[in-house]
């Protein structure tokens, strides 16, 4: 299957926005059956976007702290929807991908350092995929190391030899069963009016593990992986300016989806686990407890199914997308469609990250759910990085012409890199000199 048809499919495209300047003319009349034919990709990605570390890092937020973080989580996913809007508008207006963009802009130098900063956070969150698949497996009594070779064969050999058709809606399916959690924080009554407060009103701890949670929050809702899959889904897919506005729509929902979906797992967990004392999650059984009100003792099997869905969705695009990009950035031979000896770098890289995620989950006591929030942690880190880059290709008048950010898109853009920027300082800081 060529890369292409993968990448169309896979990229979870969680959010579009209209904040930018593109093709703002009035939206023409289109039949039900055009928007239909672009719909999947954005519910796409509302299941595979919330991936095992997904999961384990917003169960670990509302066990902790209640509904204290759901405000930042509106204020996040607002900012996925503008840093999303930009890669797709960046890369219909030029017609090159992000990884192309970067070093034809940049240099040598600043792509290298920006695809080493990729393969590092892209390395550790394809280790949770694999974390995921290892707590997913000790769930049904499947010891990890029989389940994470197995999976990690299997997601080489379904990428590189098989056909991802079946595949993927196999793996999607078992993610879906997660949606549950809406039904459990609904079934569960909790205090509506805490919930509201939490949405609406912030509220901050001066405590280190806060602010490492908020930046997990942060790396997990915008993972830096996920512009480069959209970028290549969306140069892919060959939108023009006049389709751009369908696009949008499409993506629209599946942010909504995406966000709702992450926004209900907090709450679950907050009025199941927090409510009762339980502020440490550190097993999948423990996490699973959130869905006793709607599955009862069939709420460990039901949280391991999707857990294992959607760690063998993202461990089969992670490691594709970051090989991708990587060889796109330096111009190397890409693609599954390629012989092993023309596209050897390829899939060295490719192999590489299955190999490095399935040894580090079969090390004896790892804490799977402490790798969950430290994976995004780093991801979140990292992300000024990428999102410093974004924004001067987005304002390059001579790349984008006067397509390039409005003010309001600059204002979120970069408050999103300062913000990041200034909680990883005070992380640091508190690290050293604890409050």
């Amino acid at each position: 299957m060529q890369l292409r048809n993968i990448l169309q499919r896979l990229v979870p495209q969680r959010a579009a926005s209209h904040l930018g300047r593109l093709n703002r003319r009035a939206v023409p009349r289109v039949s039900i059956l055009a928007f239909l034919a672009i719909l999947g990709p954005g519910l796409v990605s509302a299941v595979a976007g919330d991936d095992a570390g997904g999961i384990g890092t917003y169960s670990v937020a509302g066990a902790r702290y209640g509904y204290d973080l759901l405000w930042a989580l509106i204020l996040i996913v607002i900012g996925l929807t503008v840093v999303q809007e930009m890669t797709a508008r960046v890369t219909v207006v030029t017609g090159k991908g992000l990884a192309d963009l970067i070093r034809e802009q940049f240099g040598v130098r600043t792509t290298a350092f920006a695809m080493l900063s990729l393969f590092i956070a892209n390395t550790a969150v394809t280790i949770s995929e694999f974390v995921g698949i290892a707590a997913a497996g000790e769930l049904f009594g499947i010891s990890r190391y029989i389940t994470v070779p197995i999976a990690a064969v299997a997601v080489w050999f379904i990428i590189a030899r098989g056909n991802y058709r079946v595949a993927e809606k196999i793996f999607l399916a078992l993610s879906a069963v997660l949606g549950v959690y809406v039904i459990s924080a609904l079934v569960v009554n909790p205090d509506w009016l805490q919930v509201a407060r939490g949405t609406l009103i912030p509220t901050i701890h001066a405590d280190r593990d806060f602010i490492l949670l908020l930046i997990a929050i942060i790396g997990t809702t915008i993972s830096p992986y996920m512009q480069f899959t959209l970028s290549a889904a969306t140069l892919d897919k060959g939108t023009k300016p006049e389709k751009y506005r369908l696009v949008f729509w499409e993506t629209l929902l599946g942010v909504l989806l995406s966000g709702a979906f992450a926004y209900f797992i907090i709450v679950a967990t907050g009025a199941t686990l927090h409510v009762n004392g339980i502020t440490e999650i550190e097993s999948a059984e423990q996490a699973a407890q959130a869905l006793r009100p709607i599955a009862g003792p069939f709420a460990e099997a039901l949280f391991g199914i999707g857990l294992l869905g959607a760690s063998l969705l993202a461990a089969s695009i992670l490691p594709l997308a970051t090989t991708y990009a990587i060889c796109e950035a330096f111009g190397w031979e890409r693609g599954v469609n390629q012989a092993t000896e023309d596209a050897r770098i390829f899939y060295g890289i490719y192999t590489a990250l299955i190999a490095i995620g399935a040894l580090v989950a079969l090390i004896p006591g790892l804490p799977l759910f402490q790798i969950f929030v430290y994976v995004y942690l780093l991801n979140g880190i990292l992300l000024p990085v990428l999102l410093v880059l974004m924004l001067r290709l987005a304002n390059n008048s001579r790349l984008m012409g006067k397509h390039v950010n409005s003010a309001f898109v600059n204002a979120l853009g970069w408050g999103i890199t300062i913000v990041l920027i200034v909680l990883t300082g005070i992380l640091i800081v508190t690290t050293i000199v604890p409050i």
